[in-house]
């Protein structure tokens, strides 16, 4: 076995599996304009939820629609208290946000492990039947290609409906929304809705990787989703031919590898929030360096 390649195998299933929060955040924050703090409570429920099913006996495969579910109705909350109770944007998602930190302790406790005998997406018969002797570290990289392959091209082609030409239009001018007789909360509503189920379905995937949920998971999610957008979208910037799903899939592996190269380099894993705080500041700076630098040349 080659140590580096398994390091850059395991890093892209990372970077693959992250980037659907990045997929949620990309459709709350490029999108819709709307920071949604949600991310950090529906990315461990998702996990919550998926650990207690499998340690109970559940199909693996249908945990992630379960965890689907349990996301888009995290959403679905933001959405109704931002938009039917008037609660601003970022209130509303830490109000969410708070409400599920407790009822993901009631769901799976304060740490919840699956037993190695339990069968995951990564290591159940279908998997195994297709995939025959391949190691388990490369069949969890197929197995994350293929779902967020399919989920992005999901996405794209739902970009391209009424619908989703409506949700990209609330966040550009919700006064042209409203003057094509579209309700503009029901659509913000709608983009939180599918923005949390990624990320709850980012957290279910991660517990079938790991084996584990802890109540924790979900601290500086919110974070990491930013910083794969922006990375993202700041690298195809000047090139339109591609998707803003691809490009943030893009940033999440990149995103994925800075922070591992960190910890190879020698820094210590308990500083790992720190390092991804300091990354993202990094980011943030170098993409405000280079906005005024477009400006400056126009």
């Amino acid at each position: 076995m080659n140590p580096f390649l398994d390091l850059l195998v395991g890093t892209l299933t990372q970077g693959l599996i992250y980037s659907l929060i990045s997929f949620g955040i990309y459709i709350t924050y490029r999108i819709l304009d709307f920071p949604d703090l949600t991310v950090d409570g529906s990315f461990p429920l998702g996990a919550a939820v998926t650990a207690v099913l499998l340690v109970r006996g559940a199909a693996p495969w249908s945990t992630l629609l379960a965890a689907l579910l349990v996301g888009a109705l995290a959403g679905l909350c933001t959405g109704l208290i931002h938009v039917k109770v008037g609660v601003r944007d970022l209130l509303a998602g830490i109000i969410t946000m708070t409400a599920l930190f407790s009822i993901n302790l009631q769901i799976a406790g304060s740490n919840l492990t699956v037993d190695r005998s339990v069968d995951t997406i990564f290591t159940g018969a279908p998997v195994k039947q297709l995939l025959g002797g391949t190691s388990l570290l490369y069949r969890k990289l197929i197995v994350s290609l293929v779902i967020v392959a399919v989920l992005k091209l999901v996405l794209d082609a739902y970009f391209r409906t009424k619908s989703g030409l409506m949700l990209t239009a609330v966040g550009d001018n919700e006064t042209l929304v409203t003057a094509l007789a579209v309700d503009k909360g029901r659509m913000k509503i709608l983009g939180l809705v599918i923005a949390n189920a990624f990320v709850a379905l980012s957290g279910a995937l991660v517990c079938h990787e790991t084996r584990s949920f802890s109540a924790t998971m979900g601290t500086g999610q919110m974070v990491f989703g930013l910083a794969a957008v922006i990375i993202g979208t700041t690298l195809f910037r000047k090139l339109s031919f591609v998707r803003g799903t691809t490009a943030v899939i893009v940033g999440s592996i990149l995103y994925k590898a800075c922070i591992q190269a960190a910890i190879s380099l020698g820094l210590p894993a308990n500083l790992l929030k720190l390092i991804t705080a300091a990354l993202f500041l990094v980011i943030l700076m170098v993409g405000s360096a280079r906005e005024k630098g477009g400006e400056r040349h126009a």
